[in-house]
């Protein structure tokens, strides 16, 4: 087990899942908590998407080249980290196209709910479970690769991913909680479906360990880095933006950038 599972392993196994839980802190927010500030809410949304851009722009994306580079040379390597990068966002774009993450459109607002269509409710419980799921794979391998190679970067992009799951788990929470009108279901859902987070880091592991290599660390981290910057464009950011009422997703994407670059710096003293 100890060779299996390194220490640096462990931990990086550690992070993934403290930031797949995060979508039970989000059912339970359903669960007990009142609907939360709008405002605040867009601006954690902002701060998760400002912080997972920078950091994989300015961090991830370089490893990528850095890695390709040693195996091809610096002109090849550029190319290669890029077409990752790319393929990455392409990757996501595929998922989104064929599992479609419902959890933006999804409030207690809904018309199903007010409907009581407790059949409906179930069936919408479920989709969004499933595809808030499937879109959790790739984020668990991305916090799980960066940890590995550097903590200083992994840990960071953990607490930006977990911000970003708190809604999911609202989202997946309350068709269940509505449907079901049991705390304990929609909590179990909720944390389900975060719980693919270090799943799919420990199967992603379990696959490449035997493989890792300068042009394998190279793609994953080019990839990744692509996956992250879409899902901030396409997912935190405009969601931010309906919950704003002021200047709180510019706000937001500015902190989440400015703690991301002035934590790196410290890391590295």
């Amino acid at each position: 087990m100890s060779t299996l599972f390194p220490a640096s392993v462990l931990i990086a196994l550690a992070v993934t899942l403290a930031a797949g839980l995060a979508t039970g802190l989000g059912s339970l927010m359903v669960i007990f908590s009142r609907r939360p500030d709008p405002r605040l809410l867009a601006f954690g949304l902002a701060f998760a998407g400002g912080a997972m851009v920078y950091v994989s722009l300015t961090e991830i994306l370089g490893k990528s080249v850095d890695a390709f580079s040693q195996a091809y040379g610096t002109q090849w390597g550029f190319a290669a980290g890029t077409a990752a990068f790319l393929g990455g966002m392409l990757l996501i774009v595929l998922i989104d196209h064929f599992v479609p993450n419902p959890h933006d459109g999804l409030s207690v607002d809904d018309p199903a709910f007010r409907e009581h269509n407790r059949a409906y409710i179930k069936r919408v419980g479920l989709l969004t479970a499933v595809a808030i799921t499937a879109h959790n794979f790739p984020e668990g391998l991305a916090t799980f690769f960066a940890t590995l190679d550097n903590p200083s970067v992994g840990m960071p992009l953990a607490l930006a991913i977990a911000i970003h799951n708190i809604p999911e788990g609202i989202a997946i929470a309350v068709p269940v909680y509505f449907a079901t009108h049991r705390k304990d279901y929609a909590f179990a859902a909720s944390l389900a479906s975060g719980l693919a987070e270090p799943v799919g880091a420990l199967i992603g592991y379990l696959l490449l360990s035997r493989f890792l290599s300068p042009p394998v660390f190279g793609a994953v981290f080019g990839m990744i880095a692509g996956i992250m910057v879409f899902l901030a464009l396409d997912e935190l950011l405009p969601a931010a933006k309906r919950y704003a009422k002021g200047h709180e997703t510019v706000y937001g994407l500015v902190g989440g950038m400015a703690t991301l670059a002035i934590s790196l710096v410290l890391f590295k003293w």
